[in-house]
């Protein structure tokens, strides 16, 4: 099957739900809207259950197959999800992912969500098996000059319209990062009595955001301010926010000093690191502060304790906001040792 485009996901599935769909990207929020749609979707046709599995732990390919084929105690249908944290299934997942494209189960929806791919995996075998049997959806970032017609979109879905400036004035204060710009949206929508927004009246709105900011607070853990973020994540907590939203922002973040740190240890410099990475240049410098404030390691214990947060919000252990604090004071760049993150140490 061709590619899917996350904008055309909804149609293709109201045309056919296919067995497998492999949704990948680096743009967390886009990544997570469109598993939204697509649980969505097979939540109207009938499959009321879910299973969630992560790579990075004991996760054993074999049972793909062994739960994809047993059915419940009332016989629905099911998603199992399996979040491949890097990109690479290993020898063994690829083999069963081959397999079971091959076989795959009429009752069953596998869905994978992954970080972008390498060249290497796009032309691996089981991607190639993926592609035929499936739906693979890669998810692009937007760029600078896409970033106010991507904004315009999310207006018109809330019934708002805004002229030319006032697009680029929202897409300036965002900075690029799509998190922030559908937060300004949904406060559109909520404080704005005009349909048409110009402007002038889009500085002045945006300029009457609320106290704590998911990027103020990303900004302060990364220039090393512990005690600021800190309170900015007591203040969001307090004003009510959603801890999976925050949790999207910290792990796009930590991915990318991720990304970041492997390149400018390979040799590569950090202008250059930071220019294929789209890191806008008022970021540079706090950017670059926090990776050399943190080596690769204690990097990927942080990715390993957004993970933790993602099963904490879904109710699997421990409470999702003191593990967000382990990381936004781990990201400032002070070692938490309680025992969730001594657990993770040990892996």
């Amino acid at each position: 099957m061709p590619k899917v485009n996350s904008e055309q996901l909804t149609r293709q599935l109201n045309q056919h739900i296919p067995p497998i769909i492999f949704i990948y990207g680096d743009e967390t929020l886009l990544v997570e809207e469109a598993c939204d749609t697509v649980r969505e979707k097979l939540k109207q046709a009938g499959f009321n259950e879910r299973e969630l599995h992560h790579t990075d732990g004991a996760f054993n390919w074999q049972n793909l197959i062994q739960n994809a084929n047993s059915l419940s105690l009332f016989s629905e249908k099911k998603i199992i999800e399996i979040r491949l944290h890097n990109g690479k299934p290993g020898d063994s997942g690829s083999k069963i992912l081959v397999e079971y494209c091959a076989h795959p189960s009429n009752d069953t929806l596998v869905l994978i969500i992954s970080p972008k791919l390498e060249r290497s995996a796009l032309n691996s075998k089981w991607f190639k098996q993926l592609d035929q049997s499936g739906f693979t959806v890669p998810i692009w970032p937007i760029s600078t000059e896409q970033l106010p017609q991507w904004l315009d979109r999310r207006l018109q879905k809330q019934g708002l319209q805004a002229d030319s400036e006032a697009l680029d004035v929202l897409a300036e204060k965002v900075e690029g990062n799509l998190l922030a710009g559908a937060q300004e949206v949904d406060k559109l929508t909520l404080n704005c009595d005009q349909t048409l927004i110009t402007g002038a009246m889009m500085r002045e709105l945006v300029a009457d955001s609320a106290r704590y900011s998911v990027f103020g607070l990303i900004d302060k853990a990364l220039a090393g301010d512990a005690i600021g973020a800190g309170q900015a994540l007591n203040g969001l907590r307090s004003e009510g926010s959603e801890p999976l939203k925050l949790l999207w922002a910290l792990t796009n973040e930590v991915r990318t000093l991720v990304t970041l740190k492997e390149a400018t240890d390979n040799g590569m410099s950090f202008n250059q690191a930071a220019k294929s990475h789209r890191i806008w240049k008022s970021r540079e410098r706090m950017t670059q502060h926090a990776l050399n404030r943190l080596p690769l390691r204690r990097l990927h214990l942080l990715l390993r304790q957004c993970i933790a947060v993602d099963k904490a919000v879904k109710g699997i252990g421990g409470d999702p906001w003191a593990l967000m604090q382990d990381i936004t004071l781990g990201l400032s760049g002070i070692n938490i040792l309680n025992n969730a993150t001594h657990k993770l140490l040990l892996r």
